[in-house]
């Protein structure tokens, strides 16, 4: 049994997944608790925010994400090619900044428009 805490919404439900058990879930008091902590032992996934350089910017850095979540154990080779990256303004919100990144099919996309 793994005991886990939720994190899809502020309740913050202290879950308990039996792997054992199909991956049984207690402690949630909504569905998308018992899908997270199913999901959460089989197969983690996040959503993953940073910044990259930008030349002629308004500012030296653009915040990007991933445009939907990725598996966690990709995290930090992902951060290593976001860290690489460098671009020039302008740039649109929601501009692809990597697209398919580590073939995860997820883009890195830009989060603010710079000119």
């Amino acid at each position: 049994m793994a005991e886990i805490i939720c994190i899809v919404c502020p309740v913050g439900c202290h879950l308990t997944v039996d792997e054992e058990n199909d991956y049984k879930v207690t402690g949630n008091q909504c569905n998308k608790g018992a899908i997270y902590g199913k999901q959460e032992l089989q197969n983690p996934v996040r959503t993953v925010t940073s910044t990259i350089k930008i030349k002629a910017g308004s500012h030296p850095r653009l915040p990007v994400k991933t445009s939907d979540t990725i598996p966690k154990g990709k995290i930090t080779d992902i951060m290593t090619l976001i860290n690489q990256t460098e671009v020039t303004a302008p740039v649109s919100v929601g501009d692809v900044i990597i697209p398919n990144i580590l073939d995860t099919g997820v883009d890195i996309v830009a989060t603010r428009s710079m000119s």
